[in-house]
């Protein structure tokens, strides 16, 4: 107990918090004393679906009504950037008073960036920062403005540099960091526990003779890329040799969707991490899209889907969409991990998924690539191992 620091985790999210950034941290936590484990955020944590617990959680609350989802969102972003924000950073110096870190885990996230730049520099106390996404993403710059953005971007790369220790979610984002601000980082990401591992060494039969079951984990980013897949299915689906289903796992419902066909989508909702893992294994492919185009390059050539390692960790091969030049359709690439398009055709989609999905075995099939990848880019305890070593945690002997 003695070699593990006291740790203040600081970001926009609470410890339970759903999507792929709360699986990250808490996925990384593990082994952590909960007696030695403080946070601090800018959203409460409403529930502990997810059962990360705390010594103690400090929030400095965005009122819902206040945070710029939809309505007069400018009006919103300023008087959080100029109200909120400067009372949000003595809420923050008062926190480390009171909770006395000896390290303090910075992930990098939208409203937090500001007042942990404003106090963290000169607060005296170690810091590790990660970055999962850049600040200036589209679709931050569609909620906060464009300027705005910026300015959380450049005040992000800021204590990105100044941290006493630092990693990126891809090697693609710590090089470009690197290249920007002169400062090194180790690349961590959700990965695979030994667990996972041992199931992906098996000899995994199929999983459901009668069905081809596609699953996709968590929220859809880009919906015209998802909505060309589902159109590309429809005109295939009845000449596969089985039945087909394409099985959503997360916390947004999109039956009011358009291209919702409930006769062959279910939506299973977000579960627990163990239930997911155990409902993925009973899948036959994962699905993972990031846009066609490449007019968001600060995400789709830096950032990687969570649900790509839930994919690997269940053993299924994986269908990625994208952009040649994203992150996803990569590394899918380079470890030949299932099928990868990169073509804005329905037509030739659908044909391209017609013979992929008549593979009678593909879990088989594509196995060792699998393991390979797994390995190679997200063995999770070697990835905690060095995080941990960050915070100043003492090497076991």
């Amino acid at each position: 107990m003695a070699d593990f620091p006291k740790l203040l985790v600081a970001t926009e999210f609470p410890p339970n918090m759903p999507g792929g950034g709360g699986a990250i941290v808490r996925q990384m936590l593990q082994g952590w004393p909960v007696e030695k484990l403080f946070w601090w955020s800018c959203r409460p944590d409403n529930g502990r679906h997810f059962g990360q617990k705390t010594a103690g959680h400090a929030v400095a609350l965005i009122p819902t009504k206040f945070y710029p989802h939809r309505r007069v969102r400018r009006q919103k972003c300023w008087l959080l950037e100029n109200f909120w924000g400067p009372w949000a950073a003595r809420h923050f110096q008062k926190t480390l008073a009171a909770f006395r870190p000896d390290v303090v885990w910075v992930i990098s996230h939208c409203w937090s960036i500001p007042p942990l730049a404003r106090v963290l520099p000169g607060a005296g106390i170690p810091f590790h920062v990660s970055i999962h996404d850049y600040a200036d993403v589209q679709r931050v710059i569609d909620g906060f403005g464009e300027p705005r953005s910026r300015r959380f971007s450049a005040l992000g790369d800021q204590l990105y540099a100044r941290a006493s220790t630092r990693d990126g979610i891809t090697r693609q984002m710590t090089d470009d960091l690197a290249a920007r601000t002169g400062a090194a980082g180790i690349v961590i990401r959700a990965g695979l526990e030994p667990a996972d591992f041992r199931h992906l060494d098996a000899v995994v039969p199929p999983a459901d003779n009668g069905w081809i079951r596609i699953a996709y984990a968590g929220t859809i980013i880009v919906e015209p890329e998802f909505a060309l897949f589902v159109t590309a299915l429809g005109k295939i689906r009845h000449q596969l040799p089985k039945p087909l289903s394409l099985e959503f796992f997360g916390d947004h419902s999109y039956r009011s969707h358009p291209w919702f066909d409930a006769s062959w989508m279910t939506e299973h909702g977000n579960l627990p991490q163990p239930q997911l893992s155990e409902a993925l294994k009973q899948c036959t492919w994962g699905f993972s899209p990031m846009a066609l185009a490449d007019d968001d390059p600060r995400y789709n050539r830096f950032s990687i889907p969570a649900k790509f390692t839930s994919y690997l960790a269940a053993g299924l091969p994986v269908i990625t969409l994208g952009h040649p030049e994203c992150t996803v359709v990569k590394t899918a690439t380079v470890y030949d991990v299932g099928h990868s398009s990169t073509t804005t055709s329905i037509n030739a989609l659908a044909e391209q998924l017609l013979v992929a999905l008549t593979e009678p075995d593909p879990r088989r099939k594509y196995r060792e690539n699998l393991r390979r990848c797994a390995r190679e880019e997200f063995d999770a305890s070697r990835m905690r191992r060095a995080l941990h070593t960050c915070f100043g945690k003492q090497p076991e002997p």
